[in-house]
C-alpha cells in the first residue's frame, strides 16, 4: 500500500504571538513551529496501516525551508520519504494549496491520501476535500475509525448527536479526526535514520490565490474583573450587572 500524508508546519498554539508589520500575517520572531495536531493523527494512521499491510508512507508539505524540520520529524516517526513543495509564503487560499498538492499527487500512484481534519492555525478544513475534487477521487472527512481491506475502506464519522459509517473504494482522500490514534514518539534510532531518508524539494505550483487576508487584528484585552460585594448581600447587585451590563440574563 502506498500512502501520502499531507502535513502542515504550524505555530505552537500555546505560545504568545504578535502580528507582523503588514497586519496580514504573524510575526515569526520567537515563534516555535511544529506539525499540526490533526496531521500527527493522520501520519499515525498511515504508519499503522503499512505496519499491518506493508507499503510506504510519503510525506508532503508546502512551505519554506523551515518545513524540512517538520518533515524530518515525520521521517523519524517512520515515514519512508518526504517531498517539500517550496514556497516562501503559504497562501491562506485552500484551493491554491490544493492545486499544488494535486499537481504532485496525481502521478504518485497512491492508494490513500491522508490529511488532518483541519490545520490548527487556519482551521479552514478545505484543503483535503478540494484536493480530492481536483484528483477526482472519493473523499471522507473527519474520520474517527478506519478499516482498509480488499481494496475498499470503511470509515466512521462522529456527528453531533450520532455517528455514521461510510464505505469507499481505493484510491481515496481521507481527513483524520482526533481520537483515532495517538501519534508515536520518534525513537533515537528513528531520528538517526531520518537524516539519511530522501527529502526532495520541488517548486510549489500554487497558481494565483483567489482568497487573501486583507487584515488581521488581535482581540481586545479582557476588562479586569470587579468585586461587587461579599456573601448573600452581593447577589442583588450581581444580578443587576448581569442583566444591565453583561446582558446574559
Amino acid at each position: 500500500m502506498k500512502i501520502a500524508v499531507c502535513i502542515k508546519r504550524v505555530p505552537d498554539m500555546e505560545m504568545r504571538f504578535s502580528l507582523a508589520s503588514d497586519r496580514k500575517s504573524l510575526d515569526p520572531a520567537g515563534l516555535k513551529f511544529e506539525m499540526g495536531d490533526f496531521d500527527g493523527y493522520a501520519l499515525e494512521v498511515g504508519l499503522q496501516l503499512i505496519e499491518k499491510q506493508g507499503g510506504e508512507v510519503v510525506l508532503l508539505s508546502i512551505g519554506p525551508d523551515g518545513v524540512q524540520e517538520t518533515l524530518r520529524k515525520g521521517l523519524a516517526m517512520g515515514a519512508g520519504r518526504a517531498v517539500q513543495l517550496k514556497t516562501e509564503d503559504v497562501p491562506f487560499d485552500g484551493l491554491a494549496i490544493a492545486r499544488a498538492l494535486a499537481a504532485e499527487l496525481k502521478t504518485g500512484g497512491y492508494d490513500l491520501i491522508l490529511f488532518g481534519r483541519v490545520a490548527t492555525d487556519t482551521a479552514n478544513g478545505t484543503v483535503g476535500p478540494m484536493t480530492a475534487e481536483l484528483l477526482d477521487l472519493p473523499c471522507v472527512t473527519s474520520i474517527s475509525e478506519l478499516d482498509i481491506a480488499d481494496g475498499r475502506g470503511t470509515a466512521r464519522r462522529e456527528l453531533e448527536g450520532g455517528a455514521e459509517t461510510m464505505q469507499f473504494s481505493l484510491p481515496a482522500v481521507l481527513t483524520i479526526d482526533e481520537g483515532i490514534a495517538r501519534p508515536r514518539l520518534a525513537s533515537l534510532k528513528g531520528i538517526m535514520a531520518a537524516k539519511k531518508k530522501p527529502l526532495e524539494v520541488k517548486p510549489a505550483q500554487l497558481g494565483e490565490p483567489r482568497l487573501v487576508v486583507e487584515s488581521m487584528t488581535l482581540p481586545p484585552d479582557r476588562p479586569p474583573g470587579r468585586i461587587v460585594g461579599e456573601g448573600a448581600d452581593a447577589v442583588p447587585e450581581l444580578l443587576r450587572l448581569l442583566k444591565t451590563e453583561a446582558k446574559v440574563l
